[in-house]
């Protein structure tokens, strides 16, 4: 019994000694800058570089939602969750068709296997600066290799200015991100198909269930934990998303790419120049107001999911 005990607490030593890192830089790097910048939220700070700040209350509350911050905030607003929509459904798209394909096939092509998982998990690899600038290049005006390629199609009669079209950042955006973001999503949907167990997959295929039917009575109900936690990153993902957007030139004038998360590094690091915006204090507390809710909508999905997990 004790040699049992010492071994289960040498197990637990390394758990911890595994966690511990990633624990200590998010919370380092994450939790404790966010307390810190509370306070911020109730006075006049202009930047991180200001020494002097004035106690002003909840003005910023209602400042946020006015002037230049306000007309740019709520566009901005509607841009990202009209993304986060659209970004959504390109993890089922994408991630949940790539785990249905490798668990249905997983002992055919064992071969390749590792060259498919490679080729799948590539574009992770890309940088989200490069996924922006390959939609520029795609998508350029005069020189972008997809306007040209509709174009002697014939698809379209005038070339595409993503820089110009909001239907074209809306709809190109979330594909791209979804495609390069497509291997971890295949991950976290095939860890959920293979851990249901095999002897209900036979019995069901005994009893002459089809394929959909084993998908919508078999699959679908043990994966209520894994679509809740691709919810969950998805959402926090794609009010986060900020690589992306700095590709596509949000920082050089594109319009349809200033998404919150641009809004907020404007506030908080642009207090100077062209790109003046507001104050540091105004992006704090739009990051309350974005964020918070955010947070207290995942540890509501989080509770739910441990009651739905098998």
């Amino acid at each position: 019994m004790s040699k049992q005990l010492t071994r289960n607490q040498r197990r637990n030593l390394w758990n911890i000694a595994f966690v511990a890192p990633q624990f200590f830089l998010y919370v380092g790097l994450t939790i404790l800058p966010f307390f810190v910048a509370l306070p911020i939220i109730f006075t006049d700070r202009v930047s991180v570089m200001a020494t002097d700040a004035d106690w002003i209350g909840l003005r910023n509350f209602a400042t946020v939602f006015q002037g230049a911050v306000g007309q740019e905030f709520k566009p901005a607003l509607l841009r990202t969750i009209s993304f986060t929509f659209f970004n959504y459904l390109t993890v089922y798209l994408f991630g949940l068709t790539l785990a249905l394909f490798m668990f249905e096939f997983k002992t055919r092509f064992q071969r390749v296997k590792g060259a498919i998982f490679t080729i799948i998990y590539l574009p992770w690899m890309i940088s989200g600066v490069g996924v922006g600038m390959l939609l520029i290049m795609l998508f350029s005006r005069d020189t972008g290799s997809m306007n040209l390629l509709l174009l002697k199609l014939g698809l379209i009669k005038k070339a595409v200015d993503i820089q110009g079209s909001e239907l074209v950042v809306q709809t190109a955006m979330p594909l791209m991100v979804g495609w390069r973001a497509a291997g971890f999503n295949m991950a976290l949907f095939l860890s959920g198909l293979l851990s249901i167990p095999e002897d209900t997959i036979d019995a069901a295929k005994i009893d002459g269930a089809d394929y959909w039917q084993r998908l919508l009575h078999i699959y679908f109900p043990q994966m209520i934990p894994n679509f809740i936690m691709a919810t969950i990153f998805c959402l926090i993902g794609s009010f986060g998303v900020i690589d992306e957007l700095v590709g596509m030139g949000a920082f050089y004038g594109n319009k349809k790419a200033q998404f919150i998360s641009i809004i907020l590094f404007r506030l908080g690091f642009a207090s100077e120049g062209s790109w003046a915006l507001g104050t540091m204090a105004e992006g704090v507390t739009l990051t309350v107001i974005v964020y918070v809710p955010l947070l207290i909508l995942a540890f509501l999905l989080i509770r739910y999911q441990k009651r739905t997990a098998y």
